[in-house]
C-alpha cells in the first residue's frame, strides 16, 4: 500500500521522470501511429526504431557525452534517412515495400552494433554513455533535462497532427482525392514520415530500439476494434496508451524491473482482449453473431419448408418433423433445436409431437419463400443463369435481403406472379385454415 500512495502521488523525482517520460511517449506514439496504421505502413515504425541506433552512437562519438538534445537529433536523422532509403528502393527497384523495410533495418542497426561495439572498447566511453540502454529501454534513466527535451518534441508532434488534422486524414484514406484538392501530397507525405521519426525517437530510451514499434501500432491496433471513427480511434489508442504508460512503470516500481517491457505487456494485455472481446470485431462477438446467424437461417429454412408444404396440402397442419425432414435436407439436432426455439417465439404451436403454424409464424415463412423466389427470377432475367442452377443461391441470399432490398427487388422485377420454375410467388398474406 505504501508503494502505491508513492508511486502515485509521484513523491519521488524518479517516479515523477518515468511517469512523465512514459507517459509522453504513449502520447505522441499513439496519436502518430494511428496515421501510421491507416496508412497500411506498420513495418516501417520497425525500421525506424531500428534505425535511429547507429545516428545515437555516432552523436555520442561525435559530442564525447550523453547530451539528450545531440542523441535525439542523430537518431532522427538515421531514422529520418532509413525511411528514405526505404522509400527509394521501393520506387527505383522492383524489390517490394517490405523487403526494403527488411534490407534497411537490418543494414542500420548492424551499423548500430558495429558502432555500440567500437564505444565499449575505448577507454572510459561505455560506462558513461551507458548507450546500451538504447536497445532494450531504461526508463529508469531519464532526467529532468531529458523530460524537457521530450516535452519540447511532444509537443511539436501533437501540435503539428493538430494543425494538419484534417490532411492527415486524406493522406490516410485517399491521396489521389487529396491531390485533385490541390494538396501537397509529396511534402505532407514526408512531413508524416517526419512526425513517425520523432514519435520513434521520442520513445527509444523509455522502451528501447527492439519494442518502439509496438508503442507505436500497438494502441492503433487494440483502438481499431472498438471503432470506426478516426477521431474516437485517436482518443482511445491515447488512452490506451496513457493506462499502460502508467500501469507498465508502476509494475516496474514494485518488482522491480525495466519498465519498457512492462509497459509493452500492459498494452499487450489490452490488445489480447480487444482482439477476443471488443463488441464488434472482436473474435468472440464476431463467433456469437455467426452463431446466431445460423440459428436464424435454421429457423427460416424451417418456415420456408413448412410454408411449402402448406401450400402443397393447403393447409397450416399439424406438419411432423419427418414430412419437414423429407422436404428439406437438414440435420437433426439442428431441426430439433430450431423447432423448439421457434415454438418458444410463438411463430409454431407443438400439438403430439406436430407442429401447426401461428399467424405470425405463417406470415414470416411466406415472407422467405417470396424472398427466395424473388431471387431466382432476378438471377435468370438479370445475370442470365439457368434456371436449375439459381436455386442454391437464392437459399442463400433470402436471409439477408432487407425490406428496402425487397422493395426494390420487386419494383425493378414488375413483381413477378411466378418463380422460374412455375411456382407462385406469394405477395400478399392470406391466413390458410
Amino acid at each position: 500500500m505504501n508503494s502505491f500512495i508513492e508511486f502515485f502521488t509521484l513523491s519521488s523525482p524518479l517516479i515523477r521522470n518515468v511517469v512523465i517520460g512514459s507517459v509522453l511517449l504513449s502520447l505522441s506514439s499513439s496519436i502518430v501511429g494511428c496515421f501510421t496504421f491507416l496508412r497500411k505502413r506498420a513495418l516501417v515504425g520497425d525500421a525506424v526504431s531500428h534505425a535511429v541506433l547507429p545516428g545515437i552512437c555516432l552523436a555520442y562519438i561525435i559530442r564525447g557525452e550523453k547530451d539528450p538534445a545531440t542523441l535525439l537529433l542523430g537518431a532522427f536523422i538515421t531514422g529520418w534517412l532509413s525511411l528514405q532509403a526505404v522509400d527509394f528502393i521501393k520506387t527505383k527497384t522492383r524489390i517490394k515495400e517490405d523487403t526494403a523495410i527488411g534490407l534497411v533495418l537490418s543494414i542500420f542497426f548492424g551499423i548500430g552494433t558495429l558502432l555500440l561495439t567500437i564505444i565499449q572498447h575505448r577507454p572510459g566511453f561505455y560506462d558513461q554513455a551507458g548507450l546500451n540502454h538504447f536497445i532494450f529501454g531504461n526508463a529508469i534513466s531519464i532526467s529532468k533535462t531529458d523530460l524537457q527535451v521530450f516535452g519540447s518534441v511532444a509537443i511539436i508532434v501533437i501540435t503539428i497532427v493538430f494543425i494538419l488534422f484534417k490532411e492527415f486524414i486524406l493522406l490516410s484514406f485517399d491521396q489521389v482525392y487529396m491531390k485533385s484538392l490541390g494538396f501537397p501530397v509529396k511534402f505532407i507525405s514526408v512531413l508524416m514520415s517526419t512526425l513517425t521519426v520523432l514519435a520513434v525517437v521520442l520513445g527509444i530510451q523509455a522502451v528501447g530500439v527492439v519494442l518502439m514499434a509496438a508503442m507505436l501500432i500497438t494502441p492503433a491496433a487494440t483502438a481499431r476494434f472498438w471503432t470506426n471513427s478516426l477521431r474516437k480511434m485517436i482518443l482511445m489508442a491515447t488512452l490506451f496508451g496513457l493506462i499502460s504508460s502508467v500501469l507498465g512503470a508502476f509494475i516496474s516500481y514494485i518488482t522491480p524491473s525495466p519498465t519498457g517491457p512492462w509497459i509493452v505487456m500492459v498494452l499487450s494485455f489490452f490488445a489480447i482482449l480487444s482482439f477476443f472481446f471488443a463488441p464488434n470485431k472482436g473474435i468472440v462477438s464476431r463467433s456469437l453473431r455467426h452463431w446466431r446467424f445460423k440459428r436464424k437461417i435454421i429457423e427460416e429454412n424451417i418456415l420456408k419448408a413448412f410454408f411449402q408444404i402448406s401450400e402443397q396440402e393447403k393447409s397450416t397442419g399439424p406438419f411432423s418433423k419427418e414430412k419437414l425432414l423429407n422436404k428439406r435436407k437438414m440435420e437433426t439436432h439442428d431441426v430439433d433445436d430450431g423447432l423448439n426455439r421457434l415454438v418458444s417465439q410463438g411463430f409454431l404451436i407443438k400439438e403430439s409431437n406436430k407442429y401447426s403454424f401461428t399467424e405470425q409464424g405463417q406470415r414470416k415463412g411466406q415472407r422467405i419463400l417470396k424472398l427466395h423466389r424473388l431471387w431466382e427470377v432476378y438471377m435468370t432475367t438479370y445475370m442470365n443463369i439457368a434456371p436449375d442452377h439459381v436455386h442454391d443461391d437464392a437459399d442463400s441470399i433470402e436471409h439477408i435481403i432487407t425490406p428496402e432490398l425487397e422493395e426494390k427487388l420487386e419494383k425493378m422485377l414488375d413483381s413477378p406472379t411466378l418463380d422460374p420454375h412455375a411456382s407462385a410467388i406469394p405477395y400478399r398474406f392470406e391466413k390458410k385454415k
